[in-house]
């Protein structure tokens, strides 16, 4: 069995991104594809993406799990943390000890640690001065990632603001917030499904998350055509 270098999933990565970038493309897709891959690209724990749709509202929109969620939501809902301070100065926070945080972040730092993590980094999505969002990674383990990985952290999240702004054909920031708050209303209706599907299923939510997006892929749907059909119960799965 070839074992595939870290250049080569890179490569691979940038490759599957690029091919993501169609007309017509599901932009929630993208930025979900976007946070799987980076998992074992750094040999992350986590990763997940918060946006931005102007007005201070600010959502996770992709996550490769629940733990990452969650800490994500905490920081939105404390208004604190490095994700919170990387949307705000638009510049990377890495967090090489997270027990080590001390006051600056207490809730952010027991939330964290709670769900059994030890660092993190948070890089911004940048659209020219303004920053609408930020792509964050967890990991179970102490340390802080090389210039080099930040680097390409940073190209990956720019791979993510381009897919937002549909190839940068959008250049005016009301049509931004559109396709920011396009992405946010359906994140809305994936998590629906998901619930319901946890439900039915007597699954977890990323269990009942496989089960949508296996479902949209093979069958060539958006992913939020389906959920939403999966929440207006026109579609069983």
């Amino acid at each position: 069995m070839v074992t595939q270098t870290r250049e080569g999933q890179l490569v691979e990565t940038f490759v599957t991104l690029a091919d993501t970038l169609v007309v017509g493309y599901d932009i929630v897709d993208l930025l979900q594809t976007l946070v799987e891959k980076c998992v074992p690209l750094f040999e992350a724990s986590a990763a997940g993406i918060i946006l931005s749709a102007g007005e201070g509202e600010l959502e996770v929109v992709a996550s490769t799990n629940e733990r990452g969620r969650l800490v994500e939501i905490l920081q939105l809902r404390s208004g604190s943390g490095p994700c919170v301070e990387c949307l705000t100065t638009g510049r990377a926070v890495a967090v090489g000890d997270i027990d080590a945080v001390g006051p600056k972040w207490p809730r952010f730092r027991a939330g964290a640690l709670e769900q059994g993590f030890a660092s993190m980094i948070a890089v911004p999505l940048r659209l020219r001065t303004t920053t609408i969002g930020s792509l964050n990674i967890f990991w179970d383990r102490l340390g802080a990632l090389g210039e080099a990985d930040i680097v390409t952290v940073q190209a990956l999240a720019d791979v993510a603001t381009i897919g937002i702004l549909q190839e940068r054909a959008i250049r005016e920031s009301d049509d931004a917030r559109q396709q920011l708050q396009h992405a946010l209303n359906s994140r809305v209706l994936i998590e629906q499904a998901k619930g319901v599907l946890a439900f039915t299923h007597s699954a977890n939510m990323d269990e009942a998350f496989a089960l949508l997006r296996d479902y949209a892929r093979r069958n060539g749907i958006p992913l939020v055509d389906v959920a939403e059909r999966v929440v207006t119960r026109t579609l069983s799965l």
